[in-house]
């Protein structure tokens, strides 16, 4: 059975992050976990209060979100229920990063789903500052799914690398078992003015070709240019249903973090955005 966590703020994003869930594994044996995190909600409003208030705080939060997610998981179970899922409710006294971090280990959770806002909302960039960390941190493949994506199949998976990355099997595995189960085409990107590979280069490049080999797998090649823009292109050529790329320290995606360029893609970018990572599990 997959193990899928869902972190859940209880905002439309967070709903539309399950329902999509629900639509992406809906043929798999799944389990989902919904979560939310709430030190922040206990601790955010009393900074000098007694270890009684903590306390009664922190029990009244927690039955508030209890009930919260109860509700929210009678709303998306269906009628009549997808035998093949099955759903748990976590409310967990954390913050939500080093909470998402412990139920990782925990519970061996295979991917995070999340929502994230849409352009049209008051935040600068899609992606609010809790994904970007989430992104950053978190030692698990994370799929952020923008609030105003309708859900369809990724049949065309677009994945820049730099192939410099030797790549964790567990994670091309997910993306394998994703892609093949879709008959999905993955774009593998390289953005360079070098037709030549270094032998790391072309050892990673083997080894995600033999690890890809369910959906189809094509490498390409596009010349340096600001990165985003570059993305965006293809992203508009291929008709790309879902985006790929490796957290790791050091990294492209790292490197466009600390850049913000991950910032000026998001406002554009209206489709799933799986980061996978690098670390340690």
């Amino acid at each position: 059975m997959r193990t899928v966590l869902i972190p859940t703020d209880f905002s439309k994003n967070a709903l539309h992050a399950l329902r999509y869930a629900q639509e992406l594994y809906k043929c798999e044996r799944v389990c989902f976990f919904i979560f939310h995190a709430y030190a922040d909600e206990v601790y955010g409003e009393y900074k000098t209060a007694s270890s009684e208030q903590i306390a009664q705080l922190k029990a009244e939060k927690k039955q508030g979100i209890e009930r919260n997610l109860d509700q929210m998981l009678e709303e998306v179970v269906g009628t009549p229920p997808n035998p093949l899922h099955t759903y748990e409710s976590v409310a967990s006294f954390d913050t939500l990063v080093d909470g998402i971090n412990d139920f990782v280990d925990d519970m061996n959770i295979d991917l995070v789903i999340m929502g994230t806002k849409g352009e049209t909302s008051d935040h600068k960039t899609t992606f609010g500052s809790y994904t970007v960390e989430v992104f950053k941190y978190v030692k698990c493949p994370v799929l952020a799914v923008p609030e105003e994506f309708e859900y369809r199949q990724p049949k065309n998976i677009l994945f820049p690398t730099d192939y410099m990355l030797p790549y964790k099997r567990r994670e091309l595995k997910l993306l394998g078992d994703l892609a093949g189960k879709f008959k999905s085409n993955v774009y593998c990107l390289y953005i360079t003015d070098f037709e030549e590979l270094s032998p790391r280069q072309e050892d990673n490049k083997k080894f995600l070709e033999d690890t890809l080999t369910r959906p189809y797998v094509f490498f390409e090649t596009t010349g340096v240019q600001n990165r985003a823009d570059a993305i965006m292109t293809q992203i508009d050529e291929k008709k790309v249903d879902m985006l790929v790329m490796v957290n790791s320290r050091h990294s492209f995606f790292e490197d466009m973090l600390y850049r913000s360029t991950v910032d000026l893609l998001s406002l554009k970018m209206k489709i799933p955005f799986l980061v996978m990572q690098n670390l340690n599990r």
